[in-house]
């Protein structure tokens, strides 16, 4: 939540020729409704429900660049979807870079609480262990600009695709 998968996402899949997709605008597309009022009405548990078949579904697509929502990680079958169905690129940032670039941001229902910093740190706590086994890569993007983020990912892809070129795999 605030590392930056939207916006590098979309860079990324500009640079790559590729279709960007952010689930959880098409889990708003798909219903109609905003994320804070699935939240409302459905709860979290039926928020995660519509985010795991919009993955499934997504994920089976060749050709695009998809940016998850941050609790995706959280089931595991969206981890292993994600895993084999494609490369997992981590947009890590720290607490403090994801409290400054959250702050002002009303649309996250996980962060309406009077110590979202605190919640920030449980978060990342639950799913940084999560996002570190199935990720391909990890990139840092407290102090990375956009521009910087999409060549440095777009490297790995290349290094990734040599090695697995040189064992053929994939």
């Amino acid at each position: 939540m605030g590392a930056g998968k939207t916006t590098i996402g979309r860079h990324l899949a500009r640079s790559l020729g590729c279709e960007f997709i952010d689930s959880d605008h098409e889990i708003e597309r798909r219903t109609g409704a905003d994320i804070p009022w699935i939240f409302d009405i459905e709860g979290e548990q039926g928020f995660r429900e519509r985010e795991r078949a919009v993955i499934d579904d997504l994920s089976q697509r060749q050709g695009i660049v998809l940016a998850t929502g941050g609790g995706a990680v959280l089931d595991a079958g969206n981890r292993r979807h994600l895993v084999s169905r494609g490369m997992v690129v981590y947009l890590r940032a720290s607490v403090d870079r994801l409290a400054q670039r959250t702050a002002m941001d009303r649309n996250r229902p996980l962060l309406q609480t009077d110590d979202p910093v605190q919640r920030l740190q449980r978060l990342f706590d639950e799913r940084d262990p999560l996002y570190r086994e199935i990720a391909d890569f990890i990139v840092d993007t407290d102090n990375r600009n956009v521009s910087n983020s999409v060549k440095f990912i777009i490297n790995q892809f290349n290094k990734l695709a040599l090695n697995e070129e040189s064992r053929g795999e994939r």
